[in-house]
């Protein structure tokens, strides 16, 4: 029985290419990946293809969508606005309005041409900035919009298998697999090393260190 294509949705962070991994057991990969002015892009572009060539995926699509950059309201995209490295507001500033929804609606309008069943995205609810677009329960609408919003022979649906995981059993999760961490990137900040200072960063040094494994990407001052 043939695999069905899936769409991953890969910002060269760790959790989307955990994602990655996952999705590559059961199904063929298209991965879909979005610069929309982030201050980190040059970084994640450059780390997105090498997780193409590790992949091999049969198609992949980079998305410029810079009006995200255009009207602003976060310090992930506004050249006003600093990236905070201790942001405690329930919803921090690195917050980009409606991101998760805009990516969805894009990877399910590509989903639909090409064929993809599921889009995977790796969003999570327990180690997590707050951003709103990450619950599940947003997902599960989106779900439902999908189904409705598309042709009536369509079949698309989101998977969120990380939605659940602690960023320490996402790394364990992904060394099991195999996923190359080493070809990620989770900085919010530009550069050749990590800052290892804002949220994203802490975040992920502080799953490494709880599952007792070193993280295989330079940081600054480490």
């Amino acid at each position: 029985m043939s695999k069905n294509l899936a769409i991953v949705l890969l910002s060269s962070g760790m959790d989307s290419a955990v994602c990655a991994s996952i999705a590559s057991q059961n199904h063929r990969l298209a991965f879909l990946h979005f610069q929309y002015g982030q201050k980190s892009y040059k970084k994640e572009l450059e780390c997105f293809k090498k997780l193409v060539e590790y992949f091999k995926p049969e198609k992949y699509y980079i998305l410029d969508i810079p009006f995200l950059k255009e009207i602003g309201g976060s310090s992930l995209t506004s050249e006003n606005v600093e990236i905070p490295e201790d942001d405690n507001a329930p919803i921090p500033s690195t917050y980009v309005p409606f991101r998760n929804g805009i990516f969805l609606s894009l990877a399910t309008a590509w989903a639909e041409v090409i064929g993809a069943k599921k889009i995977f995205i790796g969003v999570n609810e327990v180690d997590f900035s707050g951003y709103p677009d990450c619950r599940e329960a947003f997902i599960k609408t989106f779900n439902q919009a999908i189904n409705l919003g598309t042709r009536p022979e369509t079949q698309i649906e989101i998977e969120t298998p990380l939605i659940k995981l602690s960023k320490k059993e996402i790394v364990e999760l992904g060394i099991k697999l195999g996923t190359p961490f080493h070809l990620t990137w989770s900085c919010y900040r530009e550069g050749e090393k990590a800052c290892g200072r804002c949220a994203s960063c802490k975040l992920r040094l502080k799953a490494f260190k709880e599952a007792g494994i070193p993280d295989p990407i330079p940081y600054e001052n480490f």
